[in-house]
């Protein structure tokens, strides 16, 4: 069944960690063999061959770079301007992947049915389809930077990621809007670039949906009821993002799926963590929401980290395929596994590029 997955970092593990997404998934992880530099060293899980195996034909692809002012001790670029440049980078390894026919850039409703078309019977090798999406706002130096950004395909945006942000702060901080969010968000809206909740504080959240009557996602937010921390979103929250005909993106990062993580302390297979424990999450947004319509997969695979902090049986990102079954044996009828899989992601492309 074909899968939409709406977070994967695909030109940062391309442009930063030197990973090329070309090849067989074990000749990735031996060329990282003996590297130290990261703790998910040859132990990835990505290559576009595997999405094509696992029929993850079509995904939200992001740039990234954090701006670190010099008393933020969270890795990064050390201006916006930098910041810009390596996302740069990034969007030229997207190119390059177009040119050699690999990947294909998703803008409009149109390049989204042609793609769907295609993939409802994909030939060998069939260019995985992206959108485009920007994880942290820092590398917009100006407004005029975001719209020269939708002119190259840039069609979502999360304000925020992890620590002080130039827009808004993130994971493991605190506190609402920056000053220049206002501008933003103005911004966007005139382009409408769909405005990703992932990351936000607490402040920050309510801020936005006070600001904000755009479209808006969470790409791959897990549930605070059954993983206590200020990265996964409250049941209000949610409540808030499914009165706004939000989609929320399950996360298959294992300490958002299990509580009481500690990273490069806790294994996977020690608490249990698999492919199914996903299903408690996607459970809970569903009575939450009272159908199926909010919810579907943002993996978030190779995010920063490797089979040492995901589902013990996920060798592959083709190992997600196996939520067919998983939601077939919970109860979920097959319309339901489709909106899921990915039936919401593209019914609210199709309204928000209507």
């Amino acid at each position: 069944m074909l899968l939409f997955d709406a977070h994967l970092d695909l030109s940062m593990n391309a442009v930063e960690w030197n990973r090329d997404f070309t090849r067989q998934l074990d000749e990735v992880r031996q060329r990282e063999s003996g590297l130290t530099d990261k703790l998910d060293r040859g132990k990835g899980v990505i290559t576009l061959d595997e999405m094509r195996r696992g029929e993850i034909g079509i995904c939200v692809a992001t740039q990234i770079a954090r701006y670190v002012a010099p008393d933020n001790p969270l890795p990064g670029w050390n201006s916006p301007e930098i910041a810009w440049s390596i996302t740069q980078a990034q969007l030229a390894w997207y190119r390059e992947m177009e040119r050699v026919g690999q990947m294909v850039q998703i803008v409009d409703r149109e390049g989204l049915d042609r793609h769907l078309e295609l993939w409802r019977d994909p030939p060998d090798g069939a260019p995985i389809g992206y959108i485009l999406s920007l994880e942290g706002a820092d590398s917009i130096v100006t407004v005029g930077h975001l719209e020269r950004a939708y002119e190259y395909g840039l069609r979502a945006l999360g304000p925020a990621h992890y620590g002080a942000g130039r827009y808004s702060p993130g994971t493991g901080s605190e506190g609402g809007l920056e000053p220049p969010a206002r501008e933003l968000l103005q911004e966007m809206a005139r382009l409408n670039i769909v405005l990703d909740a992932t990351h936000l504080t607490d402040e920050a959240f309510w801020e936005v949906l006070e600001l904000w009557d755009g479209p808006i996602w969470a790409s791959h937010n897990n549930c605070r009821a059954l993983v206590p921390h200020q990265r996964q979103f409250s049941d209000d929250q949610l409540k808030a993002l499914i009165e706004r005909d939000a989609v929320i993106g399950m996360a298959y990062d294992a300490w958002m799926m299990q509580p009481n993580w500690v990273r490069g302390v806790t294994d996977p297979r020690e608490t249990g963590v698999n492919i199914a424990r996903s299903l408690m999450h996607i459970d809970h947004i569903c009575q939450l929401a009272g159908n199926t319509r909010h919810v579907g997969i943002g993996s978030d695979l190779d995010g920063g980290f490797g089979r040492e902090q995901c589902p013990y049986d996920l060798e592959s990102i083709a190992d997600l395929q196996s939520l067919t079954t998983l939601l077939a044996d919970r109860g979920y009828a097959n319309d339901d596994i489709e909106a899921i899989m990915h039936g919401n992601w593209i019914r609210r492309l199709r309204e928000i590029w209507s």
